[in-house]
């Protein structure tokens, strides 16, 4: 099979990429699951933009180096800052019902930022985002949507078939097709990572089960630069309910007015940061973190009583609906939350256009380090970032136009190993340790000794893994645990490097920000693919 353009994952990012470079030619989207299922159908907040005559483009841009600790790129950040309302306005024609008060876009405010300017839709944003794309999508004669697919490695140089020569480009990739569990060999001349984060890498998180680090660990395999994954930004707010597990509770609640409380019903914020409850994310969970240390605890409570009874489902019907499913009421009690992974501001590192080192590979998206998130993500900064770099990614690609010809033939996936592997128990206990060491040794707060343990426990995992993967007809499931296990090292690798506390990496053993370290992490391994 071939394409001029092979991208893989269905959120924002991909989804505009596709709809925009479908214009010059054949697009294969590929997606895990339902293509609807994706970090960006979770999104409450909204899109940052500025668009109050009373907000301005400098007071964005300064509110988001602020929150990016001294390692955002200021080029970055203007450009994605100036190109938000045209995005909004964008969307907005493309049919995305943006809540509207009195004909004017409804602006929300969230922690981090000085001025009211997130353009939401009611409390589901990202769900909308998605419905609008997709359709949009699924309408273009030029794109075809490959659903139940899971990428497992790209294709390079070497993977050519025979009379094609031999070159570092990326060529494509290897895509198992989860329900015959066959693998096909995809050739494309642009070859587009746009598979989200890598959430489920920890025992709590905001994610859907496809997030599972694989552009990531894709990349690295095959050569790719990797920037930044030491700073994964916990949620501060996330639903502590065995029915719900990824329950957000949007910041945005937050920023309508909602309090934070200890166990003793005591509000504790003021104790934390002058800003209190809109203080930027890693202060708020760390908070959160410490307030549960030091009573025991195993959650902390948010109170919506400040936002009105009346404007609660109004403004939240998404939340105070997923609420009332698990018999509670926001209105009428406090909703116990506590922090979850929610989104990695590393990933693959890439240029304005969303270039990676590799030729013939782009990375768009969370799961892409384009250097405007900085140590810390401003909150709903994630959907403008996909959308902005999706944007110029394609407009670039279309003033380059058509490749010249069409994508060499690619080798098929080896099938010589036929054996299935039965003993799946050994699988579900290697995913469920994974989990449980990043979440106790690898999370909001971080020393020298758990870091040294974790990565020693990760290395084990791994070297079982891979030789589960080198031996057994591969599945869904262990392509999955393959690369949240090697994310999990490249977290432990990169946390290890930075030797201070800075954004959403704290250690207690660096407690302090040294301003010497005030440069990216990068990892990257040979060039050939594993």
């Amino acid at each position: 099979m071939k394409t001029d353009f092979l991208v893989i994952g269905s959120g924002v990012a991909g989804l505009s990429f596709a709809i925009k470079v479908a214009e010059l030619g054949d697009v294969i989207l590929v997606t895990k699951k339902e293509a609807a299922e994706s970090n960006t159908n979770l999104a409450q907040g909204g899109i940052a933009s500025v668009i109050d005559t009373q907000d301005s483009f400098e007071s964005h841009v300064a509110d988001t180096i602020a929150a990016g600790a001294g390692l955002c790129d200021p080029e970055r950040v203007a450009v994605m800052v100036r190109e938000g309302p045209a995005r909004v306005r964008e969307l907005l024609e493309w049919g995305v019902a943006f809540s509207q008060q009195s004909g004017q876009l409804d602006l929300g405010r969230e922690g981090g930022h000085s001025r009211r300017r997130i353009v939401h839709v009611a409390d589901f944003t990202g769900r909308e985002l998605e419905r609008v794309l997709l359709a949009r999508a699924r309408e273009h004669p030029r794109i075809r949507v490959l659903e139940h697919c899971v990428a497992v490695n790209l294709a390079r140089g070497r993977h050519l078939a025979r009379g094609n020569g031999r070159d570092g480009r990326v060529h494509g990739a290897y895509i198992l097709e989860t329900r015959s569990n066959e693998v096909r060999a995809i050739a494309a001349h642009w070859t587009v990572l746009a598979t989200g984060g890598c959430g489920k890498v920890y025992a709590y998180t905001s994610n859907p089960d496809v997030a599972t680090g694989d552009g990531v660990a894709m990349a690295y395999r095959a050569g790719a630069r990797i920037a930044n994954m030491e700073f994964v930004q916990f949620h501060p707010t996330c639903l502590y309910h065995p029915e719900l597990r990824t329950q957000l509770i949007s910041e945005a609640v937050r920023g309508e007015g909602a309090l934070l409380r200890n166990g003793a019903g005591e509000t504790f914020m003021e104790r934390y940061d002058a800003r209190r409850e809109l203080a930027p994310r890693d202060i708020v969970a760390r908070a959160i973190d410490q307030e549960m240390k030091i009573r025991g605890e195993k959650h902390v409570w948010l109170d919506f009583a400040p936002i009105g009874r009346e404007r609660i489902p109004e403004r939240f019907p998404g939340i105070f609906a997923a609420l009332q499913t698990v018999g509670i009421d926001p209105r009428e009690e406090w909703v116990p939350v506590v922090p979850a992974a929610h989104y990695c501001c590393g990933g693959v590192a890439v240029d304005i256009e969303g270039r990676t080192n590799l030729e013939g590979l782009l990375a768009l998206g969370e799961v892409s380090c384009t250097g405007v998130h900085g140590a810390n993500r401003l909150a709903s900064n994630s959907l403008l970032e996909a959308v902005t770099f999706a944007h110029l990614a394609a407009g670039a690609r279309l003033a380059a136009g058509r490749a010249p010809k069409p994508p060499p033939d690619l080798e098929p996936w080896s099938s010589l190993k036929t054996r299935d592997y039965h003993e799946t128990v050994v699988l579900d206990h290697d995913w469920d340790l994974v989990r449980r060491i990043m979440m106790d040794y690898v999370g909001i707060v971080r020393s020298d000794e758990r870091l040294g343990l974790a990565q020693a426990r990760i290395r084990h995992v791994r070297r079982t893994v891979e030789r589960f993967y080198w031996r057994y007809k591969i599945c869904g499931e262990l392509v999955e645990l393959r690369n949240i296990a090697l994310v999990a090292e490249l977290i432990i690798r990169s946390a290890r490097r930075r030797q201070e506390s800075r954004g959403l990496h704290y250690t207690i053993d660096h407690p302090e920000t040294d301003p010497a370290q005030a440069h990216p992490t990068l990892l990257q391994r040979g060039a050939s693919s594993a």
